[in-house]
This record gives structure tokens, sequence and C-alpha cells, in this order.
């Protein structure tokens, strides 16, 4: 592979509240994810983050969550109806594509945030759902997905472009879903670290579970979460170790 995506989750902080440096962020990832307002997010962001990724050449997409400003979108809400969870994707895409076209950008993919991605990626109910919500809006944009995973055979099934993704910061349990942030060493802090293993994944199109299982991948797109003080020197590092080895970071769709 000569090149890749490197992509960070935005504008997920509320009103005067900020969480993570955008900006600088901004400067080093070529797509970023924009919540919605539901998990996080409020217009005024939502606008401001579109406007700041135009000016950058950065690609934009909706990060639409449940409805949970409280928990950050991290608390599993079960019992809308897959009819209703359509619906509720649909609004905060539409929300995101609205405020990208005041600030002159577009929005490319759609990538679910937090505890919703984690129960789409085992239920294909909820899979298919936000798959139909995206088809509904604009059967141009890319799902986000992870390799191997219910959502990649979602997207699939309904037709829709989608790019496989890969974390730099998190680790992997044996099923090739994330591992739970409430088990110790599922977030990885060291930026040095993070690197070697995004490189290995590049290289050899794998995923190193915390068992020491190798899971076969397609990757096209890597997340740096932005939520954390070091997620920028995290970011930078990563992108510098790819090109290092001679791998291009590019979006994986241009809008």
């Amino acid at each position: 592979m000569t090149a890749v995506d490197l992509n960070s989750d935005m504008g997920e902080g509320f009103g005067p509240w900020q969480m993570g440096d955008d900006e600088a962020m901004l400067s080093i990832v070529s797509s970023a994810n924009i919540a919605c307002g539901w998990h996080a997010g409020d217009p005024i962001i939502m606008h401001r983050t579109a406007e700041i990724a135009k000016a950058k050449g950065v690609a934009i997409g909706a990060h639409p969550g449940f409805g949970d400003l409280w928990g950050f979108g991290r608390r599993v809400i079960r019992g809308d109806s897959m009819s209703d969870l359509e619906k509720q994707m649909a609004y905060q895409i539409g929300a995101m594509q609205a405020l990208a076209v005041m600030a002159g950008h577009t929005v490319t993919h759609v990538k679910t945030h937090g505890a919703l991605g984690n129960m789409c990626n085992d239920d294909l109910d909820m899979a298919m759902a936000v798959g139909r919500a995206i088809k509904a809006v604009d059967p141009g944009l890319v799902y986000v997905v992870m390799p191997g995973l219910v959502t990649e055979r979602a997207a699939e099934t309904l037709g829709l472009p989608m790019a496989r993704e890969v974390f730099a910061d998190r680790t992997y349990d044996d099923t090739g879903n994330l591992t739970s942030r409430k088990k110790e060493g599922a977030v990885i802090h060291d930026a040095a670290l993070a690197a070697e293993r995004v490189l290995r994944m590049v290289e050899d199109q794998e995923v190193v579970t915390v068992t020491g299982k190798r899971l076969k991948v397609t990757i096209d797109t890597i997340c740096v979460h932005g939520d954390n003080p070091a997620a920028v020197a995290m970011a930078r590092t990563v992108r510098q170790t790819l090109e290092a080895a001679g791998i291009s970071i590019r979006p994986f769709r241009s809008p």
C-alpha cells in the first residue's frame, strides 16, 4: 500500500467547552469526523470545524451518535426501533451536510461514534439501519466500517461505498472489535508505540489482538482519537512514521 487516510473525531466540544485541539489536529489528518450535536458538538462548532477543515484541505464526515451529551455517547442505549434509529442517523447527517454547505465544504462520509459504533459492529440489524439511513440521505456517502465485522457486511449488502478503519490508540479483542475501555490497557497513550503498531498494521494488512491472534484485514483509514491531551502528538508521530516508510497520507474520498 502506498497511501492511507488518517482521520480523527472532532468538533466534540459544546458551547464554550472545548474538547481536544481540533485546529492543530486538522493540520495533521486528512479526514475529520465531526460530531453532530447529539453526543457532543453544536451548530457553531460544527460549522467552525468544517470551515477550518476546508481551509486546510481536510475531508469531512458526519459523526453521529446516541443522544447522550451527559455520557459523551459512550453509554449503551437500547429500546429505539431500527426505524427510529434510521431517522436519528438521517437527522444528524443532514444537519452536518447543511452546516458543511454553509462553510463551503462537502460531507463525504459517515462514521458512527462511541457506544453506537461498538453496538453496530456487533449487531447486524443496527449496522443495516445506519447503512439504510446513509443510503437514503445520499448513496454516494462512504460508510466507515470496521474490517471483518458486521458493519462491513452491511455496507456490502446495501451497495454503499465503504472505508475500512483501524485504530492507532486502541487494542483489539479476538473478535476483531475494540477491547472495552473498561479494561486496563484498552487505550494506548504512548505515541511511539501507537505509530509502530500502525505501521505494522498497514504494511501487513492485519491487526494483532490482545492475545496475539493475527486477523487479516483491508485498511483504508486510521483513526487517532482527538479527545485526549496527547492526541495531537500521537497523530503527528503516526503520520511521520508512515511517511518515513514511504506511505503517503491522503483522504479516502476527496470532496
